[in-house]
């Protein structure tokens, strides 16, 4: 199964290669991520990531909540071991 992870886009990098990059927080945790496929992303922006790279953007409500539940699966995966 793939998981897709939700995280704000703090700033836009140079590009490396030709591909547009930026750093993402993910709980406050930053990581750089390509955003070749959200080339409108702003700083700001909540965003999609799978394997490193930004794959959609989404608004801050649905981030949260996508975080929630998360948060949930990791809490029954802890109960339960």
């Amino acid at each position: 199964m793939c998981l897709g992870i939700p995280g704000r886009l703090l700033e836009r990098l140079p590009a490396d290669n030709g591909l547009e990059q930026g750093r993402v927080e993910f709980g406050g945790i930053s990581r750089i991520v390509c955003l070749a496929c959200v080339p409108e992303a702003v700083p700001g922006d909540h965003v999609i990531v799978h394997a490193g790279l930004a794959i959609s953007r989404l608004d801050a409500d649905e981030a949260e909540r996508l975080l929630a539940h998360l948060r949930e699966m990791q809490q029954l995966e802890e109960e339960g071991s």
